[in-house]
């Protein structure tokens, strides 16, 4: 994190000291880079000199923030690695934003200009190297502190641990869902780290922001890239959205309600307004019928009798409008069964057929008919030109061997001989040309053989 360039939290990174103002040879990525930076829309204006700011913002390890006093009219520029004043020693950071914003981000924050510390000058080689020695122990300072605090039996969770510049301090982020007595554990961390012990305590969501991961919408969380403030979110804000209160769902990451849902609460506010109270009662003929359903994007209310809540009745708002102040007046309205006129039915046309689940097969399924017709009406074709009592000659294959004569074997030109004795064979005949004997496989001799029916006759004098 020396400079900003390529990561924003890479302690091994460092451009090095350099000596012009900018700290990195990439100043216009340093400040996009960042999780949390400001873009400088001002950049480009020049101000006067009795006008100019002489305030600045420093970001340090994660979202940490802090607006110092350029006493001594530094030249800097974003991404411009620092070393300003701290309690106790000097600490080290990084320029995030110059000019006149600053004055802007200030007035938002409600910092106090008097409050402000100063800067000392640019970071040398050894405010550096002193800087990255420092980050590169607090992975394993944070793993000690989590042993030390469960030995204690303390009911925390250290999130995060932050070195100052100097190595002169540790500052320990946790979590507690209670009051932590720990006494006795800033005694121990002193005693094993050898520094001063600073605790400070953060809610879940800021735990979520410097830790960072993937929401449900498979995005980076937004408190850990451009959300800065978090607002309060109840389950109000879930009602209006006609959302469904499962907690499941409506939490995120940090165990609380998502802050999305309060991004899309303001149109959904505008467009109830429009619309009758969610509490509204109609006075039927029938009886009494509540609301039971509200529809913002299709402007609907559902309403169903008290006595039969089965049956939901959709009505646009306009006409629930115009009931409603008939009620006013003393009027009964009609029920609502006779009030909801029949919409007409439009037949969707799919074109791509997304809906059908067997939009791969139809065209296979197709062809295997329309194949199985054809081999159909082939066979019916052949047996009308056939005379009766023969089979159909099959092409010559001259290319495939002569087997060897089987007894058993008949004839295709010739006619069904009668049957023999089975002690007595047939005399065998052998017809040049094609023979069924073959194409079909010889026949075992103690297979029993069965006479072909063939259809009876048709007599022309009937």
């Amino acid at each position: 994190m020396s400079c900003g360039c390529k990561t924003s939290g890479d302690s091994a990174h460092s451009c090095g000291p350099k000596k012009t103002a900018n700290g990195c040879e990439s100043v216009n990525t340093c400040g996009n880079s960042y999780k949390l930076s400001v873009f400088d829309w001002l950049s480009d204006i020049n101000n006067p000199a009795p006008n100019r700011c002489d305030f600045v913002e420093v970001r340090f390890k994660n979202d940490r923030k802090s607006f110092y006093k350029n006493v001594n009219n530094i030249p800097l520029h974003i991404g411009s690695v620092i070393t300003v004043e701290s309690s106790p020693g000097h600490d080290v950071g990084v320029v995030s934003l110059t000019g006149e914003l600053v004055k802007i981000q200030m007035k938002k924050k409600k910092f106090s200009e008097e409050l402000a510390l100063k800067i000392y000058r640019q970071a040398n080689q050894k405010d550096l190297e002193v800087w990255q020695e420092a980050r590169k122990k607090e992975d394993g300072v944070k793993l000690e502190a989590r042993k030390i605090a469960q030995r204690i039996g303390l009911e925390m969770k250290v999130t995060d641990v932050e070195y100052q510049g100097d190595s002169s301090k540790i500052t320990f982020y946790y979590t507690a869902e209670n009051r932590v007595d720990f006494r006795q554990l800033i005694k121990d961390y002193a005693g094993a780290f050898r520094t001063k012990i600073d605790m400070k305590q953060i809610g879940f969501r800021q735990e979520a922001a410097k830790v960072g991961g993937i929401g449900s919408c498979g995005r980076e969380l937004c408190c850990s890239t451009w959300l800065t403030d978090f607002r309060s979110v109840n389950t109000n804000v879930a009602r209006y959205q006609q959302l469904s209160i499962n907690p499941q769902k409506l939490a995120g990451q940090c165990g609380k309600l998502k802050c999305c849902l309060n991004y899309e609460l303001d149109s959904y506010l505008d467009a109830l307004s429009n619309f009758p109270s969610s509490s509204t009662t109609l006075e039927t003929e029938k009886g009494k019928a509540f609301c039971i359903k509200i529809d913002v994007f299709k402007k609907k209310m559902w309403f169903a009798y008290v006595d039969s809540s089965i049956a939901w009745y959709d009505f646009d708002i306009d006409l629930v409008k115009k009931l409603i102040s008939k009620n006013k007046r003393g009027e009964k309205i009609l029920p609502l069964e006779d009030l909801k006129q029949p919409e007409a039915s439009t037949q969707n046309i799919d074109l791509i057929q997304e809906n059908s689940v067997d939009r791969f097969e139809k065209k296979n399924r197709g062809n295997r008919n329309r194949n199985n017709q054809n081999k159909h009406s082939n066979n019916q074709q052949g047996q009308q030109g056939q005379p009766q009592g023969q089979k159909r000659n099959r092409p010559e294959r001259q290319d495939r061997p002569e087997r060897s004569e089987n007894p058993n074997a008949q004839s295709g030109n010739q006619p069904r001989p009668q049957k023999q004795h089975p002690q007595q064979k047939a005399p065998v005949e052998k017809v040049e040309g094609n023979s069924d004997a073959e194409n079909k496989p010889q026949n075992s001799p103690n297979k029993k053989k069965f006479k072909k029916k063939y259809p009876p006759k048709k007599d022309n004098n009937a």
